[in-house]
């Protein structure tokens, strides 16, 4: 092999995604990522409180024009986010492979299920107001009308295990019904997320409508139940006690909290119960008027 033909190896550089950028933890603290055999992959950023805090200053600043798009709109863009996917395929193939210790073949399964459920969501963002709104029957001449709204910036708690495909499942519909995410990926497992960051930013998504953190939910996940600017929680990827802790802080605002629900599968339909998790529902009442001397209404 000639001296010209020898390159050097470009090792990659993981960072956070925040507010549609990239930024490093502002501590400069980073933490070794192994494979299932221990075999060093990368150093990933070991986020701060502060890194947490700015987090939610971008989720909050990215929810009045997310909330406020068309269902159809956010739609689009969660599909175009599974079209970006596909065309990355074999490098999350490879990082789903090493994160969680899995054949080639059982990786891509993964990943193909973890795009599908994109288009899953994707597909849901303008049919979700019929399932959980609609008009109400009431006494007197009166409309008396349900829409659901989103709650507002809801932090997430991914998965351990399931570094890519539990991740996603818990992630694409807090952002489908109209929410903001600050999601805290798998400690020991972080570079699927770290890399789904990339994807986000060139898939239309609006910077700040999913910000993702590497490093401890023991240490970040206290300081957002208590950030009285978060409006929700999901608990997915805590533990009992963790979880206890962060359901106690959160109570102090109000939040709602979706509490470790055991799942065997990350395969099987997810139905929509994580996106009914975080919606509100809003109800109006308007008088029908009257058409007439006869008394009848519309």
């Amino acid at each position: 092999m000639s001296e010209s033909s020898v390159r050097l190896n470009v090792f990659k550089t993981y960072k956070l995604y925040v507010g549609g950028k990239f930024p490093r933890s502002e501590s400069g603290r980073v933490y070794e990522v192994s494979d299932t055999k221990g075999k060093w992959l990368a150093n990933a950023p070991l986020s701060s409180r502060k890194d947490a805090r700015d987090a939610v200053v971008a989720a909050r600043k990215a929810f009045g024009g997310w909330s406020g798009a068309t269902a159809y709109n956010r739609g689009q863009i969660l599909y175009r986010i599974a079209e970006m996917l596909e065309g990355r395929r074999e490098q999350f193939v490879r990082e789903v492979g090493e994160a969680e210790g899995l054949s080639k073949s059982k990786a891509a399964a993964v990943v193909d299920a973890a795009i599908d459920r994109w288009v899953w969501y994707a597909g849901w963002t303008d049919k979700i107001g019929q399932i959980v709104g609609g008009a109400n029957p009431v006494a007197g001449p009166f409309f008396n009308l349900s829409t659901p709204e989103p709650t507002g910036v809801v932090t997430v708690i991914a998965p351990q295990e399931s570094s890519f495909l539990g991740l996603v499942s818990v992630t694409a519909p807090v952002i489908a019904t109209g929410n903001t995410a600050v999601v805290i990926a798998s400690e020991k497992a972080p570079l699927p997320a770290l890399s789904l960051g990339e994807v986000l930013a060139t898939s239309d998504l609006p910077g700040g409508v999913v910000n993702i953190l590497s490093g401890k939910a023991d240490e970040m996940g206290p300081h957002l139940a208590s950030h009285q600017d978060v409006n929700a929680i999901d608990l997915a990827g805590a533990d009992a006690a963790l979880a206890k802790e962060l359901e106690i802080a959160a109570a102090d605002n109000l939040k709602r909290v979706l509490r470790p629900q055991p799942v065997d599968d990350w395969n099987a339909d997810p139905g929509t119960s994580r996106m009914t998790a975080f919606l509100e529902t809003k109800t109006v009442w308007h008088p029908t008027g009257s058409l007439g001397a006869s008394g009848s209404a519309y």
